[in-house]
């Protein structure tokens, strides 16, 4: 049985997340689900206590009556894996919940054919990634998506670049477009499905297959090139992924 005094979270001890997973299985709210993230998966940091709740995570996420509480439990279990190397002191977190690991990877690529929106489907997709343990794209894929933005910096000055893929555009540029109109503006050149290969190649086919034709659109582009408005160096996207923030 697990003693939740002597593991931590974010605000220190974790004796409080028993009782809040309680009141999530029993009556879910955005309050609660929130407060758990913050204990966490605080800002993409885990902790002791992070682990100690994936049993109780998959649970609510193969038999919650209500899909989005499961949907709920998939995205924080997700954030969990993804910061499973930030716990190098306690061993190897993933080989010791690899069980909850294959019940949650499956219960992720379920949800993902039936994926009610495009958000739902771009976290779903990001939370697949997470279990399986690809690097970066477990971590980094969905932010940037679904607010359809990304941040980098030029691989040659170094100078700090906005990647816009979606409403505003598909552009790079160096200015703030969102308060300014006048800003200078590179066009994104989206990578030619025939050519992509490896993740980009994945991730296209899944979101074709599953017929989120917006999402393998953007991800064209994610895996396509830019140019630094600032000293006109040509970069690839997906190259800069270890950069975002």
């Amino acid at each position: 049985m697990t003693d939740w005094s002597q593991l931590s979270h974010a605000y220190g001890s974790a004796d409080d997340i028993p009782a809040l997973l309680d009141r999530i299985e029993a009556d879910p709210s955005a309050e609660c689900w929130s407060d758990l993230w913050s204990a966490l998966c605080h800002q993409g940091s885990v902790y002791s206590a992070s682990f100690a709740a994936l049993p109780r995570l998959t649970a609510i996420a193969v038999a919650a009556s209500d899909p989005k509480e499961q949907l709920n439990a998939l995205h924080l279990a997700a954030g969990i894996v993804a910061g499973a190397d930030q716990l190098n002191e306690v061993g190897d977190v993933r080989a010791k919940n690899a069980q909850d690991i294959a019940v949650l990877l499956r219960a992720a690529n379920e949800h993902l054919r039936t994926a009610p929106d495009r958000t739902d489907y771009i976290y779903l997709l990001e939370a697949v990634l997470a279990f399986e343990g690809v690097p970066v794209w477990g971590e980094e894929l969905a932010d940037g998506l679904v607010n359809e933005e990304y941040q980098t910096s030029c691989p040659q000055c170094e100078t700090d670049l906005f990647i816009a893929i979606g409403e505003y555009g598909y552009f790079s540029t160096s200015g703030d477009y969102a308060l300014h109109d006048n800003v200078e503006k590179a066009p994104l050149r989206p990578a030619d499905p025939g050519d992509l290969h490896g993740i980009g190649l994945r991730l296209h086919s899944l979101a074709l297959g599953d017929g989120q034709r917006d999402v393998a659109t953007a991800l064209t582009y994610l895996f396509g090139g830019a140019h630094c408005t600032d000293c006109g160096a040509d970069f690839v996207v997906a190259d800069r992924m270890g950069e975002f923030c």
